[in-house]
């Protein structure tokens, strides 16, 4: 049998790593230690595998996620073996956390060791018109996994206020504070808008990673009514 489906660059990496990267788009995780995953986001395995669903632990975060549509629910993926992840063949790129921490937009993360510590934090001036816009801070030591829907940027938000719409931001780092802050006025309104009506404001040492994507778009619909 002979096809180009079969070339090497679609073959499977043989690496011993924690974590590697296969095509950008499928996150290759070598078990012993559990990983925690987005829920969903397994495409394979080979080996002995359990999957179970991760727990909020304290009651304060458990009473975070009930209230934030931006957390992930994860699962703990155990056992002995190899699990590929992937979401809607997005790029996929490692950061190696070495006692620091970073702060994950809910929808890009995909997985991480499940030594490393993570909480659930809402965004400064998020309220019920800007979705109550949450992110999840995870620090320690060890590896998370993220995606973006295209090529990430990587913007320093130490010149200048640096604004990002909010589902484009990726992640940013631990020590910067945004704030949800709207571009709409009535005028605009009025005149049916621009789409472009909530962001994140970030100012200070630090950066925000941006994906070239606001995520999928639903397409309108109408809906019949009974005769």
């Amino acid at each position: 049998m002979r096809s180009e489906l079969f070339d090497q660059a679609n073959q499977e990496n043989a690496t011993a790593q924690r974590f590697s990267l296969h095509h950008r788009k499928t996150l290759r995780a070598v078990l012993g230690e559990p990983v925690l995953a987005a829920k969903g986001s397994m495409v394979a395995y080979q080996g002995q595998v359990t999957f179970e669903h991760k727990s909020a632990g304290s009651l304060g975060k458990m009473m975070r996620r009930l209230v934030t549509s931006e957390d992930t629910p994860l699962m703990t993926v155990a056992g002995q073996g190899e699990v590929f992840f992937a979401d809607t063949a997005k790029d996929v790129f490692l950061v190696h956390l070495e006692g620091d921490a970073l702060s994950v937009n809910g929808t890009a993360l995909l997985a991480m060791d499940a030594t490393l510590e993570y909480d659930v934090h809402r965004v400064k001036g998020a309220g019920m018109m800007s979705g109550g816009m949450f992110n999840t801070l995870v620090q320690g030591h060890g590896t998370v996994a993220l995606t973006s829907d295209g090529q990430p940027l990587i913007l320093d938000c130490s010149q200048a206020p640096t604004y990002v719409d909010i589902n484009a931001a990726v992640c940013w780092s631990a020590g910067l504070v945004p704030q949800v802050v709207s571009s709409m006025n009535m005028r605009s309104m009025l005149r049916g808008g621009t789409g472009e009506a909530f962001q994140y404001a970030f100012q200070g040492p630090g950066f925000v990673v941006v994906q070239p994507s606001e995520g999928p778009v639903v397409p309108p619909h109408s809906h019949g009514s009974a005769g």
